[in-house]
């Protein structure tokens, strides 16, 4: 095997090669043209297909989950059919698209009822299950997690002004890079109950923000925090930030229920509770997380 780092090759010809289980790792194939390319089998993840055109090519049993939109198969664009179906397997999924304050609050009450029911199913399972990866996805923990630095980042620092609200448990997701002072402990394996602490935490802060919310207040954009962290130190739309968190913890919920059927299956069945609705069709990838 070959490794092959930090080389520009733009405009590079491959012809007749062999890359069997190759492995691509923050590589740039904007505008590269395949044709006659074998992928079958292939696994993308976090991949860019923005503006991709793909013609005479065999797709079947294929599993895509992300943010789609305008997308055209055989001229027909399936965009609209997927989020109608996805309204409909998740009847509480329009709620995640609030537009007034009270849409805010009942779309919080939705997120506290559904995690809720991941949370008592994963009790279910033994301790170490919840440290366990599915297919190279979080583990339950470190799913919670993310959803603290989510929180902590879009809440406590871009609504609320807190320059550094982290606790050490925040994980940030892979793809950003390491920005001090936010901590970044990938080998951390805390209890459930000690996340669920802090959980519990950071959710009462968004359901104080959410029951407070006005009409001039969701109008508004935040003031910029200088210090340095994540996000970034510019002004944000109230709608944003609170649509962020409602989304990533909307997909997050999705993902965590996905991967405990995976864990359960495993055990024929064991610690497979009924509370999960599976990730299948889970929609529009989270974002800015």
């Amino acid at each position: 095997m070959t490794d092959v780092t930090y080389d520009d090759q733009t405009g590079a010809r491959f012809e007749r090669a062999r890359l069997t289980r190759a492995s691509f790792e923050d590589v740039y194939l904007d505008g590269a043209r395949f044709h006659d390319v074998d992928l079958r089998g292939a696994s993308l993840r976090q991949v860019d297909l923005r503006g991709l055109r793909a013609r005479d090519v065999w797709l079947e049993d294929v599993d895509i989950t992300g943010d789609i939109g305008n997308v055209r198969i055989n001229g027909v664009d399936v965009t609209p059919y997927v989020e109608a179906e996805l309204d409909r397997i998740h009847p509480d999924r329009p709620k995640m698209r609030p537009t007034d304050p009270a849409g805010y609050r009942e779309g919080w009450d939705v997120i506290e009822r559904l995690w809720a029911q991941t949370v008592a199913r994963a009790r279910t399972f033994p301790p170490e299950q919840l440290h366990e990866r599915v297919e190279g996805e979080w583990s339950f923990i470190e799913t919670l997690r993310h959803l603290l630095f989510a929180t902590d980042a879009w809440v406590g620092r871009a609504l609320l002004g807190d320059p550094e609200p982290w606790d050490a448990l925040d994980l940030p997701h892979d793809e950003m890079p390491d920005i001090p002072p936010v901590p970044r402990d990938r080998g951390a394996r805390p209890s459930l109950e000690d996340v669920l602490a802090l959980r519990a935490d950071r959710m009462a802060m968004v359901r104080r923000v959410v029951d407070d919310l006005t009409e001039e207040a969701l109008a508004g954009t935040t003031v910029p925090v200088l210090e340095p962290g994540y996000p970034e130190s510019e002004p944000y739309a109230v709608t944003r930030i609170l649509r962020t968190v409602l989304n990533e913890e909307w997909q997050h919920r999705l993902y965590a229920e996905r991967d405990l059927d995976a864990l359960a299956a495993r055990v024929g069945g064991e610690g497979a509770g009924a509370a999960g609705a599976g990730a299948a069709g889970a929609g529009a990838a989270a974002v800015d997380g």
